[in-house]
């Protein structure tokens, strides 16, 4: 499954290939997604992700410092996608992710939570509805947010499903936005990785105090 000496432009296909939240988000090429983060809404947790056509493709809503932290995930066209649900009393910020607008346990689709509890670095495990025992993890996050270098992994294996890099431009810094781009490889659910990239944003802004895109990963237990 792994590429060899992985790059953002690659067209190599998983071996694979599948979808988590909607087959209609996977595409048999890379996919490049702009993230853009308004400063001013940061403790809504309202982002906009876009293609590199400037076209919307997905809005995020809702509030992370509440007593029941949630953000909804919508398309373009504004429906909800998925809804994501922090589970209070996690020791570990475990998120969980369901279909649509429910919160029923019927339509979880994927929870993820930090590795352990104390880190420097993104390590972030990743579990779909199915893998109840969680003894392995189903998908990775790793890097450095503040460095724009975070890394999804297939399983446990070396294989890179996304990836981030920086992507500062003047415009962004005048309009008072941070944006920096995603690649999603081919055969990938990119609305998964936005979801995971909500999900990060979640832990960031509970741990360090609403900061924003700053992640500092510490995480692992429920």
């Amino acid at each position: 499954m792994a590429y060899p000496n992985q790059s953002f432009n690659s067209n190599q296909p998983l071996a694979n290939p599948g979808w988590i939240i909607n087959p209609h988000f996977c595409a048999p090429y890379p996919v490049d997604l702009a993230i853009i983060r308004k400063v001013l809404t940061v403790m809504n947790g309202n982002f906009v992700v876009t293609d590199i056509n400037s076209n919307i493709l997905f809005n995020v809503k809702g509030k992370v410092l509440s007593m029941h932290a949630h953000r909804v995930l919508l398309d373009g066209a504004g429906n909800p996608i998925v809804t994501l649900k922090q589970k209070m009393m996690s020791a570990h910020d475990r998120w969980q992710v369901f279909k649509g607008e429910s919160t029923d346990a019927s339509d979880l689709l994927f929870s993820a939570r930090r590795s352990s509890m104390f880190q420097l670095k993104t390590d972030v495990d990743v579990f779909l509805a199915n893998n109840i025992k969680e003894k392995v993890w189903d998908y990775k996050v790793k890097g450095s947010w503040s460095e724009s270098s975070c890394v999804v992994y297939a399983g446990e294996s070396s294989t890179i499903v996304a990836q981030m890099h920086d992507k500062d431009t003047v415009e962004s810094i005048l309009i008072g936005k941070d944006k920096f781009m995603v690649t999603v490889y081919p055969n990938i659910d990119y609305a998964f990785i936005v979801a995971l990239i909500v999900i990060l944003d979640a832990i960031n802004s509970s741990g360090e105090g609403g900061r924003g895109w700053w992640f500092d990963f510490s995480g692992g237990a429920d």
